[in-house]
């Protein structure tokens, strides 16, 4: 019973199962979570080529530092990975997590240097990926100093693998929220979800 003791004692001081997704000193600190101008959740991106105009789905979260050649990303939490694309600016993973016995999936998107393979297990310690790097950005476009991660409440939807990404499994619903009920029907809050279940 003593161990069961500790056990509970440890799981209520320490801070929760859910870390930010960049590196920091302290990474329950959500204030080292700084955004792009156009990065923030929910705003409206206008009508572009091909792209009707939609919510902004998650946040573009800026490098932390001046890493320009290894800045790590991590998952929020423990999860398994389900879905991964690695074709240029628009690489994602897309990991599924149980929190607190909920369901939700994480997307971290233009990303680069992904370590990790659909059926791994990781946890908010693992290096999944990196920043892009200078030469990346220089090909690619350095509108791509961030990397856009999302929060989704639904199984994001199944699609055919191809030859090209074999282990691209599933899309998220970025390009298809049309109006705030769409959002809120797929999507949290990044910041705030944060803020409430990091920073009780």
């Amino acid at each position: 019973m003593t161990n069961f003791f500790l056990i509970l004692i440890i799981t209520i001081l320490l801070p929760g199962q859910i870390s930010i997704p960049i590196g920091s000193s302290n990474r329950q600190d959500t204030s080292k979570i700084h955004l792009t101008k156009i990065g923030h959740f929910g705003l409206v991106r206008k009508a572009r080529t091909n792209v009707p105009e939609h919510y902004h789905t998650g946040i573009d979260i800026k490098r932390p530092n001046d890493n320009y050649e290894s800045e790590p990303i991590f998952p929020i939490a423990k999860g398994i990975v389900i879905s991964k694309r690695t074709d240029g600016p628009f690489a994602n993973l897309i990991i599924e997590h149980e929190i607190n016995g909920i369901k939700l999936w994480t997307l971290y998107e233009h990303i680069a240097g992904v370590k990790v393979n659909v059926t791994d297990i990781v946890n908010s310690k693992t290096p999944i990926a990196r920043f892009m790097n200078k030469k990346e950005l220089d090909r690619f476009g350095w509108q791509f100093d961030h990397f856009h991660f999302e929060l989704i409440k639904v199984k994001p939807s199944k699609i055919k693998p191809s030859n090209k990404n074999p282990e691209r499994f599933y899309n998220s619903y970025s390009l298809t929220c049309y109006c705030i009920n769409d959002l809120n029907k797929y999507y949290f809050d990044p910041i705030e979800y944060f803020n409430y279940n990091i920073n009780k």
